[in-house]
């Protein structure tokens, strides 16, 4: 972190940071951050390609920001509260909602105050500390818990020495660089892996923005860097070098959609299509010249809703319009009423085909590398004709934003913390609509808690883990989220897995495959799991 010059800190000691400063000062740091949000998703612990954390907290500060646009306020309570409230709906993952909770309590300090100085900001990150760590019901140090807190600490020994706002800042973000360095000393799991905690670097990254804001070095820093945005992000393995034009997105809505034909004529109708759903919902990102044409059709075969369209060339230029609704569309198909109904997180067509099936009523887009925010989630819960709900998290990273989606309801809601999708299917199947709510959350979090999941993929850089030591381009194998295995053989490495899950002592394996897997290789797969278990049942 490069030091200000002398005039640019004296000029800087004694300013007060007011309303329409701190607005200015959030969108610089939330540029910053952006432009390291692919920095801080490959600190993911396993060697795999699904580390979101950066992209979630980059997306939770474009919800911070919205709220706060074209609002006529002047005091920094007021632009605080509005950075609160978007944050907390825009939260996605457990870093977006803990990055919520250290804006909520700053937020609470600045309640009705015009301006801040270091003082108050060392007060300000005080409680932001305290709101953040009662988010999480275990916290867990060596993470972005612990970094928002040695920077209070920080902040509180500088603003003893020298109030000034600079000042305050520079020691506050000194000491964030050094606390996300001795994380990999809190958790053993980072040190295993040789990384450091990715929240908590986030939010590192998000301070040194505030910094550079006031120390003015910010535009130096970043002119002529282009910062990638949200929807750039959420489909960067999609997109390759290209011609601009417009990145149209909208859910269609309907009955019996026929999602592998919808997929194919959006192709032809644009470039780095992504088409995902099933015959209900279907979520559509595409670049495209013409973003008429494809609305049109899309509205022939359902409800549109959700549309955004943006500029791509005006990005590129390095302006950021906002998308903008682009029609009034009709309102979403009314649910038959039941007393109780249950939301689940699926991340992929495949999956929301079975959760609907065994019965799920609203089915929330959203995995490993696309956490659903608060918004999403509390939407959901609101459009159920009904008071009751129970919902389904189905990821680890999303059992956060689910509590904080509930909390925002006035129904009753109860969480599932499932962690997985089958525990999610489990869970659903256990659910009755003759019980009560706690007789059903009862019933499904004891059904959630008999499977096991057992997970293959690919690594993707050299690690050791949990004391194995794994080669890039090898297979390896996770049970409930825990690596257990690595080899060069895809065969040997679930074989592994079924003995250390005990699955000869279950009654039921069930085989659920990706897209890159075809259903030839997966009935292969399934017929070696039936002789390597030949008294259990195995579906595929």
């Amino acid at each position: 972190m490069a030091e200000p010059t002398d005039q640019k800190s004296a000029s800087l000691r004694i300013r007060l940071c007011d309303g329409p400063e701190l607005q200015a000062a959030f969108q610089g740091a939330s540029k910053w951050l952006s432009l390291h949000a692919a920095e801080v998703d490959a600190l993911n612990v396993f060697p795999v390609p699904d580390g979101d954390t950066g992209t979630n907290m980059v997306l939770t500060m474009e919800s911070a920001l919205k709220e706060a646009e074209g609002k006529p306020m002047h005091g920094v309570g007021e632009v605080a509260a509005a950075f609160s409230h978007g944050a907390l709906m825009g939260a996605r993952g457990n870093s977006g909602v803990i990055l919520s909770q250290i804006i909520r309590g700053m937020a609470r300090v600045l309640e009705g105050r015009e301006a801040f100085d270091g003082n108050v900001l060392a007060e300000a990150l005080q409680s932001a500390t305290q709101t953040a760590y009662r988010a999480v019901s275990k916290p867990v140090e060596g993470t972005i818990l612990t970094v928002i807190r040695d920077c209070a600490e920080a902040a509180r020994r500088a603003a003893r020495q020298d109030p000034s706002l600079l000042y305050v800042l520079k020691e506050v973000v000194a000491e964030a660089w050094e606390s996300v360095r001795r994380t990999p000393d809190l958790l053993p799991i980072l040190r295993e892996a040789g990384v450091v905690d990715a929240g908590g670097q986030g939010l590192a990254f998000f301070l040194e923005g505030l910094y550079y804001y006031f120390t003015g070095e910010l535009e130096e820093r970043t002119q002529g860097v282009r910062v990638p945005f949200p929807e750039e992000v959420a489909f960067v393995d999609v997109h390759g070098e290209e011609e601009f034009g417009y990145c149209t997105n909208f859910v269609l809505r309907g009955e019996n959609l026929q999602v592998e034909e919808i997929r194919e004529t959006i192709s032809n109708l644009g470039r780095s299509a992504v088409v995902a759903g099933d015959e209900h919902l279907v979520k559509v990102h595409v670049h495209t010249e013409y973003p008429g044409t494809i609305l049109d059709y899309a509205v022939r075969l359902g409800s549109l809703h959700q549309i955004e369209i943006t500029n791509m060339d005006e990005q590129r230029a390095g302006l950021k319009p906002r998308p903008k609704p682009a029609r009034e569309v009709p309102p979403l198909p009314e649910l038959p009423p039941h007393p109780i109904m249950v939301i689940a997180v699926s991340p992929g067509e495949g999956l929301s085909r079975v959760l609907r099936s065994v019965g799920a009523a609203v089915i929330v887009p959203g995995g490993q590398t696309m956490n659903p925010s608060t918004e999403q989630l509390f939407q959901a819960i609101q459009s159920l004709p009904c008071n009751q709900v129970i919902v389904l998290p189905n990821n680890a990273n999303v059992v956060l934003t689910a509590r904080q989606a509930a909390a925002l309801s006035g129904k009753e809601v109860r969480v599932v913390p499932t962690e997985t999708v089958p525990q999610g299917i489990a869970a659903l199947m256990a659910f009755n609509y003759e019980a009560d709510l706690e007789g059903n959350v009862a019933a499904m979090e004891q059904a959630a808690a008999a499977v096991q999941t057992a997970e293959v993929t690919w690594a993707i850089r050299d690690a050791t883990l949990n004391g194995i030591r794994i080669r890039e381009g090898q297979v390896i194998g996770l049970v409930n989220g825990v690596l257990e295995v690595a080899g060069e053989d895809e065969g040997q490495v679930i074989e592994e897995l079924l003995r250390r899950m005990g699955a000869q002592e279950r009654e039921l394996i069930t085989i659920y495959y990706g897209e890159d897997v075809s259903e030839e290789e997966a009935g292969r797969m399934a017929e070696r799991i039936r002789r390597v278990c030949p008294d259990q049942e195995v579906e595929l």
